[in-house]
């Protein structure tokens, strides 16, 4: 289930570029210098001229689409990769109830924070009434606290549950695995100050059901959550809206049965996210 509902102010909707994939080559043989020793021939020589005038061609071509580009185009802003590649920096090394804390004042600490409490918001945590107050608690702004509180618990009623196959206390029944995780894909900020930001999380999630007499197994979904933090000594959450999508198309891998499911989002950890 996503993180869903509107939880901002009264007129908030809702719940929320190209990177570049670093190759690393190998440092030495790969072939553990097993290698083994060939003749030279007319025929591997042509073989190598061959290689060499396809990288002569394709170079070329690449360099003749530059050339070509129409002028009004060679002032357009091209996406910078820096902007949305990954840091690589270790985001925090603390945490409270469970959830990372102690982020940078920085867009990046900004970025890390939102990422790491849609997690948190997204989890099956929150069908607990004690556990949601403790990441509501932990997550948001002190300011904030008891509107977003209120707001949960009313999203989070008995009847809810019960319309999901839940007990009062968020509980699966018997023989079955509640899934419900959020899993960020990326992070964009939108707006930054020194003591406010607002992000965006692109977030794919799980929820459902995992059981043989499940009648909601368990399927994933993409939406965007926007998250307006404040600076009190770590970023806070303000406010929180969602709307759907970017949704990708879907694969053509094989669905799991529910047992496989089930095992899965019990070995599998979750991770602290980074920009």
């Amino acid at each position: 289930m996503s993180l869903g509902d509107e939880h901002g102010a009264p007129d908030s909707g809702g719940y929320g570029g190209t990177g570049h994939t670093r190759t690393r080559l190998p440092e030495a043989d790969p072939y553990g210098g097993a290698r083994r020793g060939g003749r030279s021939s007319s025929r591997s020589l042509v073989t190598v001229v061959g290689v060499v005038v396809l990288l002569i061609a394709a170079i070329a071509f690449a360099n003749r689409g530059d050339e070509e580009s129409p002028a009004g185009a060679e002032g357009a802003e091209k996406p910078q990769s820096a902007s949305t590649a990954a840091s690589g920096e270790r985001p925090v090394t603390t945490k409270a109830g469970g959830i990372p804390t102690g982020f940078a004042q920085d867009e990046q600490g900004a970025q890390s924070a939102a990422a790491n409490y849609a997690v948190a918001l997204g989890s099956d945590g929150m069908f607990s009434t004690a556990r949601r107050h403790e990441i509501v608690q932990t997550i948001a702004d002190p300011s904030a606290v008891g509107r977003l509180q209120s707001g949960f618990d009313a999203d989070y009623s008995a009847d809810f549950l019960k319309k999901i196959g839940l007990t009062q206390d968020g509980k699966a029944p018997e023989g079955n695995t509640f899934v419900n995780r959020t899993l960020p894909a990326g992070t964009k900020v939108t707006s930054f100050g020194n003591d406010a930001a607002t992000v965006e999380v692109w977030c794919n999630s799980l929820f459902g059901l995992a059981g043989e007499s499940s009648t909601s197994p368990v399927t994933n979904s993409w939406f965007t959550v926007t998250m307006k933090l404040r600076w009190s000594g770590d970023w806070k959450v303000l406010e929180t809206s969602q709307k759907t999508g970017p949704t990708p198309v879907a694969g053509d891998n094989p669905v799991s049965g529910a047992d496989e499911i089930g095992k899965a989002v019990n070995e599998f950890g979750g991770f602290t996210y980074a920009r």
